[in-house]
């Protein structure tokens, strides 16, 4: 049976939520923590193409945040200052593990079509042949919904190079579906 506290903090606002974990409430942060974890496992999860690495950096990315929730300016920017932290954890790791795509023969990734009838891409394979910053921004871009500007603040990337990278990545993804007889 959930603890009273609990059941009173299910019913606050997030931005109540977030107040209330500013200011210490280890009880709030939790809140937070599930009323959140959903959304960035699937984030994660999207730009690692591993569960368990996904599920590991969430837990990162969700220590990070406790450790700095205090300096959140304002509770309702709660969402993109968490999302950014996600972002960099993810980036961090990538960096950290050379997680970056290989330059490999064009016919070893997009057999034709007619070599593999029936055999179709999915769209975590295709992202998944794309190098890491044009990966992050398609994924924030059309996953998430962000706009370029919120994907450099988010990425703290010049915007110029946001606009870059989510007109490569999306043209490289109409390639690789393509071939598989999926793009557009």
């Amino acid at each position: 049976m959930p603890s009273e506290s609990r059941v009173t903090l299910v019913t606050l606002s997030e931005s109540a939520v977030v107040t209330l974990a500013m200011a210490g409430n280890d009880a709030a942060f939790s809140e937070l923590v599930a009323r959140r974890q959903n959304m960035v496992r699937n984030l994660l999860r999207r730009l690692s193409h591993d569960k368990a690495s996904a599920d590991d950096l969430a837990q990162q990315a969700f220590v990070q945040a406790w450790k700095n929730i205090r300096s959140l300016r304002s509770a309702e920017a709660f969402g993109g200052w968490l999302r950014r932290i996600v972002v960099h954890t993810w980036l961090q790791e990538a960096r950290k593990s050379q997680v970056q795509t290989v330059s490999l023969d064009e016919t070893e990734i997009l057999p034709s079509q007619n070599s593999f009838p029936g055999v179709r891409m999915d769209l975590e394979q295709a992202l998944a042949q794309l190098k890491n910053p044009e990966r992050v921004c398609v994924v924030l871009s059309y996953n998430e919904g962000l706009s370029h500007a919120e994907i450099a603040e988010t990425t703290g990337w010049p915007l110029g190079t946001v606009k870059s990278h989510v007109a490569r990545g999306a043209s490289r993804l109409r390639e690789l579906l393509s071939a598989y007889g999926e793009g557009s």
